[in-house]
């Protein structure tokens, strides 16, 4: 599956299985572009969901922090990702 990459990324078509390669390969795309900050909307639900996003955000080389999205843009049921300064390639 191909994934547009915007400042957002929603996780509910996803496969639990599939989440941790889907949330790395979309934080390196969008570094790659330049993008500084990502929002990666899990749900609310039971938080099964938001841990495994944050579990794999806790130590992931590209990620300079993240927090709960405000509430206008999804609170606790969204993570926005702050991404580390990359030079781009050339």
């Amino acid at each position: 599956m191909v994934l547009p990459i915007e400042d957002s990324l929603d996780l509910h078509p996803f496969a639990p299985r599939d989440i941790p390669d889907v949330v790395g390969g979309y934080l390196a795309e969008c570094a790659h572009r330049g993008l500084g900050e990502v929002r990666l909307i899990h749900g609310r639900g039971t938080g099964t969901q938001r841990a495994v996003v944050r579990s794999l955000l806790t130590n992931h080389p590209l990620v300079q922090a993240f927090f709960d999205a405000p509430p206008e843009r999804g609170g606790w049921g969204a993570t926005v990702v702050r991404l580390q300064e990359t030079t781009p390639a050339e």
